[in-house]
């Protein structure tokens, strides 16, 4: 059986999307912030009855999120699908005009070199796999810009392009790189936005194979 690595997960999304991938057989990487956090998460989901494991890694830093793939791999075996969702800190949030050099180093950090890190560490397996799935989860901003979050439209932009451009030059190979945009906050009880909503859709990107951008709802909801 072969492992959905989940970077950033939480007990919203993260969870939700543990549950959904291992109903259908997945075993289940979480990786988060801390090792407290990774092993409550992971807990829970093993007292479902799933194979979860978690693994600490700051996204921020490359090394430490490359070694937390390895480690996942080694622990639970390849991975093919992973999800990239960490959730952007406030403080990346600021208006445009307020924004300085020193003030993109996080985002860009957060939004460039963490997804390339986990990119590069996943891609052997999955060619090795012959299939795999790469799915980016980011906010409305990675699809429309505001002067206000400077920090994350700058940076979800990057992320967007160097999706898309993994779009093109994995697909035949069998691994499939998508986007899905959330506009405005995860919402429980929201017929798109609810966490097992978006849980289905992420199943539905992986299962389908078809297109880079995906929006879980319109964007002026």
């Amino acid at each position: 059986m072969t492992t959905i690595a989940i970077i950033g997960a939480g007990p919203g999304l993260g969870v939700a999307v543990a549950r959904r991938f291992g109903r259908e057989g997945f075993d289940v990487a979480l990786i988060t912030r801390t090792t407290d956090r990774a092993h409550a998460l992971s807990a829970d989901l093993a007292g479902e009855g799933l194979t979860a494991r978690g693994f600490a890694a700051d996204v921020r830093d490359p090394k430490a999120l490359e070694a937390a793939l390895d480690a996942a791999t080694a622990t639970l075996g390849p991975i093919e699908v992973m999800q990239y969702s960490p959730v952007p800190q406030r403080e990346f949030m600021r208006p445009v005009l307020e924004t300085t050099p020193a003030d993109l180093v996080g985002p860009i950090e957060f939004s460039v070199y963490g997804p390339v890190a986990a990119v590069r560490q996943v891609l052997p397996g999955m060619r090795a796999l012959g299939r795999g799935t790469i799915v980016f989860v980011n906010g409305g901003t990675a699809a429309v810009p505001h002067p206000d979050r400077a920090g994350t439209s700058i940076a979800f932009a990057a992320e967007s392009a160097y999706g898309h451009l993994l779009h093109g030059a994995l697909a035949d190979e069998g691994i499939h790189v998508a986007q899905l945009v959330i506009p405005g906050a995860i919402s429980p009880g929201h017929p798109r936005k609810d966490p097992a909503a978006l849980a289905e859709t992420i199943w539905n990107i992986h299962r389908d194979q078809h297109g880079y951008r995906h929006f879980a709802d319109d964007l002026d909801s």
